[in-house]
């Protein structure tokens, strides 16, 4: 082992609110672990691509990263709105969730306490199992930087899902809703009169069709879901319990069958469906533009994507209306796609692994994780899934803050516990 790469006891890819909410975990309730955070982003970003004006989290503020663990930490958003001389103000808004640009400053400023632990730009491209000088693991990074460490925290978010048709295809046209506010802005600097395409039925969807709405410069502006129409929530209280603690130990012990049974009851909790307001407030929006006889949007539903091409005059997406089969033609000048994540698995927009790790695989076609968020590699050290378990652990791995303070006070009880060679039950998930 050289001095410039000491062996860690704990190691960290990825640095988003996540990982964030375990570093916080780990200061409160392991201070003696040795730890870093490598990421490959240039600071603590979150969302920054969707930071849309008047946008909010859908998460009640003390679903933080860390008071449904500890609500007398520093780092919640309480003490965040206090420290910040907002409290009041924001108690006083006239809204039912935290707005997204204030959630994003609040992860900024929680990240700014972390910043001794954490290198940015360092993009981990390669892990190898080392068994010499005791077991553990080499994560290399873009730039050649080496880290070694006796377990691994791996939070890098979920990969876009790319349908079909769009799959392959590189051209700076077609981005994903990660992508959406450069990417438009990119695309109103070449075009004065830009024809925008978004495609999903999600509430990324419609609030993207709400702001480029509003855009001088978007001359077209076009929908297109596979659904009857655009889907409400189910805001249910009680749906809503997937996201208490007790539904991730219920849904983690359930069978395949049952697993996958709960995941079709309670998608619209999450998935393919928008909130109430935007709803609203597109309805009205094209309402109003039907008042005007100016049609600024063009909402397409019952559409399924046949093929999308690339060309000089702009992106060509051919999609048939399901129910007359009527098949319809029309070029973009930017094609956003609103259509989520890929979750760990062997269905349907699932991946089997994180492209990362798939060599420590070993060909197993099973990913199997344990309920304290470990990994089954064939008995090496331990690795951690934080944020990508939605197929063994339930909704609230689904990218929601709701359980990330809980999740990360898991994680860190396991790391105390370790090297302990104890045996460890991993369910197969759905």
């Amino acid at each position: 082992m050289s001095a410039a790469t000491p062996l860690l006891d704990v190691l960290g890819i990825g640095f988003g609110p996540a990982n964030l909410a375990l570093a916080i975990a780990l200061e409160e309730l392991a201070p003696d672990l040795s730890v870093r955070f490598i990421e490959r982003r240039d600071g603590p970003h979150w969302q920054p691509g969707m930071l849309l004006p008047g946008s909010d989290i859908q998460n009640h503020p003390l679903r933080d990263l860390v008071t449904p663990r500890n609500p007398r930490s520093r780092y919640s958003f309480t003490n965040f709105l206090f420290e910040n001389q907002r409290l009041y103000e924001h108690l006083n808004l006239p809204l039912h969730y935290p707005l997204r640009l204030e959630y994003a400053q609040y992860v900024k400023w929680v990240a700014q306490f972390f910043t001794h632990q954490v290198d940015y730009q360092r993009e981990a491209v390669a892990i190898d199992a080392v068994e010499e000088g005791g077991a553990h693991y080499r994560v290399r990074t873009a730039d050649g930087s080496v880290y070694r460490a006796r377990s691994l925290v791996f939070a890098p978010g979920r990969t876009p899902h790319v349908p079909a048709p769009f799959a392959g295809l590189e051209d700076a046209r077609i981005r994903h809703l990660n992508h959406y506010l450069p990417s438009l802005a990119a695309t109103l600097e070449q075009h004065p009169e830009a024809r925008v395409a978004v495609i999903g039925g999600s509430q990324s969807a419609v609030e993207i069709l709400l702001h480029a709405s509003e855009q001088v410069g978007v001359a077209s502006l076009v929908g297109y879901t596979r659904n009857f129409g655009y889907r409400q929530k189910d805001t249910s209280p009680f749906s809503d319990e997937v996201y208490f603690p007790g539904f991730v130990d219920a849904f983690h012990a359930a069978s395949p069958e049952n697993k996958a049974r709960l995941r079709r009851e309670l998608v619209y909790t999450n998935y393919s469906a928008s909130d109430i307001d935007v709803l609203n407030q597109l309805y009205v929006r094209r309402y109003e533009d039907h008042l005007r006889q100016h049609q600024r949007i063009d909402l397409r539903t019952c559409q399924e994507i046949l093929a999308c091409r690339p060309g000089p005059d702009g992106v060509e997406l051919e999609s048939r209306h399901f129910l007359s089969g009527e098949v319809s033609r029309q070029r973009f000048d930017l094609v956003v796609l609103a259509t989520g994540f890929l979750d760990l698995g062997n269905g349907d927009r699932q991946e089997p692994w994180p492209p990362l790790l798939a060599p420590l695989a070993d060909g197993h076609d099973d990913l199997l994780i344990a309920r304290d968020y470990r990994v089954e590699l064939g008995g090496r050290p331990p690795v951690y899934f934080n944020g990508l378990c939605e197929s063994s652990h339930g909704m609230g791995d689904a990218g929601s803050f709701s359980l990330l303070a809980l999740r990360s006070q898991t994680i860190v009880e396991s790391l105390q516990r370790q090297p302990v060679a104890a045996p460890v039950e991993y369910p197969r998930y759905a």
